[in-house]
């Protein structure tokens, strides 16, 4: 264990908050290893160990809630490899660290398109939700990607909409919206696809589809991507 983590263990452990950890189960995140800190205050901490790919490493190996969530704040995205992508999307336990990680780190990487395509196919809970909030984030911060690169998940948003496990069935409506709300062009491939969706016979494609359309034909939307 080096001196930094050992430092950033300790802290975390005399910061730890019980009750919050308690709250935090009812909005469906691990109470496992966690500690109950808020976000911000891992934010803040993590702001002294920027782009430290080795520490982010051994916060990721304690195995703690909050570790996982400031290794995705600390490490350099331009050191991630596939191999790390594989091995910590495996351990994905909870769906705050889940979206934290492909968020903050994983969707900077040059595998990122490559991953959100294969994990959304994959059995595992939490792999096939990386995988479309990889494509979520993709459509949020990749600015200059071409269409193509997110009209390639439609087919895989079709395959997998019938998905009744919570936190998958929202991450696809997430990535659907998302892509949606990209451009004219994409609002009205992902439309039309919400469409589909909506009138179809399972319960859990139909709420995707029909949630969807409620954001994709709100005037707030149509706004934003006609101006």
């Amino acid at each position: 264990m080096s001196n930094e983590l050992d430092t950033i263990l300790n802290y975390l452990k005399s910061v730890a908050n019980p009750e919050n950890v308690k709250g935090m189960a009812k909005f469906g995140i691990n109470p496992e290893n966690t500690l109950g800190i808020p976000v911000p205050v891992l934010r803040g901490l993590a702001k002294q160990y920027r782009k430290n790919h080795a520490l982010a490493q051994e916060l990721w190996g304690s195995g703690y809630h909050e570790a996982r969530l400031m290794a995705a704040f600390v490490d350099d995205f331009e050191q991630v490899t596939e191999a790390q992508m594989e091995n910590w999307v495996r351990d994905f336990n909870s769906w705050d660290v889940c979206d934290q990680v492909c968020s903050n780190l994983f969707d900077r990487t040059p595998w990122a398109y490559q991953k959100a395509l294969e994990w959304s196919r994959q059995k595992e809970e939490f792999v096939r939700r990386a995988g479309f909030v990889m494509v979520a984030c993709l459509a949020v911060h990749d600015k200059k990607a071409p269409d193509e690169k997110f009209i390639q998940f439609l087919p895989a948003i079709v395959e997998q909409a019938g998905d009744e496990r919570n936190f998958v069935k929202k991450a696809i409506n997430w990535a659907l919206r998302q892509i949606g709300k990209r451009n004219i062009y994409l609002h009205a491939q992902a439309l039309g696809l919400a469409s589909d969706l909506a009138n179809a016979d399972n319960k859990t494609t139909r709420w995707i589809g029909r949630d969807a359309l409620r954001e994709l034909t709100s005037e707030k939307v149509r706004n934003k991507i006609s101006g």
